[in-house]
């Protein structure tokens, strides 16, 4: 994990780092993260192969944390130094009550909570017992209480979409613009273009004309 994530920080000072990407990267324990990743808003630990949060740093800016995948079976009094999480993804492992989830309760700001494929989404009143314990939680596995689905805007990924789109419209916008003027350029060069095949015409018309006069008259002096 050490190597993985020296080449994610893509030379910058662990301070100047808002998003790691360690997915994959194979490890039991988190390494390598330490407290003065302060700015770190994204960090992504998706099947590592993580079986304990022992030794998760503080990252009082941390808002995305996923961790899908694992073999996490709780521990999770270890993320206590990460109060401004909101979105925690803990799909896929091996998180068998309810009550293993009681340490989030510190995640005052924790709104959005996927356990899917855990083997505590199977137990009856599943859904209510975890409402119950964190009421500050908005969604679980992707639905509020009363089963609403949560929208990408709830979600935080609404805005980014927007921006692609307008961005995407502004180029189109320009390429049109360029085909236009490129189109006008052309037609100019065609009305000049013809106006000097029109010229060119009637010059040999003149000329022609004036031969025509020359020759009669020497006819008419033989």
């Amino acid at each position: 994990m050490e190597k993985r994530v020296e080449l994610e920080m893509r030379g910058k000072e662990p301070a100047d780092v808002h998003e790691l990407n360690l997915d994959n990267c194979r490890a039991t324990q988190v390494a390598a993260l330490t407290d003065e990743f302060t700015a770190l808003e994204l960090l992504s630990m998706i099947n590592v192969g993580l079986t304990t949060l022992k030794g998760f740093p503080n990252l009082p800016g941390l808002k995305r944390l996923e961790l899908s995948d694992n073999r996490l079976t709780g521990g999770l009094e270890h993320l206590a130094g990460c109060p401004n999480i909101t979105h925690l993804n803990l799909s896929g492992n091996k998180i068998k009550e309810a009550d293993t989830l009681e340490p989030l309760k510190s995640l005052q700001k924790l709104k959005t909570l996927d356990l899917f494929n855990c083997e505590v989404t199977s137990q009856e009143g599943y859904r209510d017992k975890v409402f119950e314990l964190l009421p500050h939680l908005k969604y679980l596995d992707g639905f509020d209480k009363d089963e609403k689905e949560c929208d990408d805007s709830e979600d935080g990924l609404g805005d980014d979409d927007d921006d692609d789109v307008e961005h995407d419209d502004e180029e189109e916008g320009g390429e049109e613009e360029d085909a236009e003027d490129d189109d006008d350029e052309e037609d100019t060069e065609d009305f000049e273009g013809g106006e000097g095949e029109e010229d060119a015409d009637d010059g040999e018309e003149e000329e022609s004309s004036e031969r025509g006069k020359k020759r009669k008259h020497e006819e008419e002096s033989n």
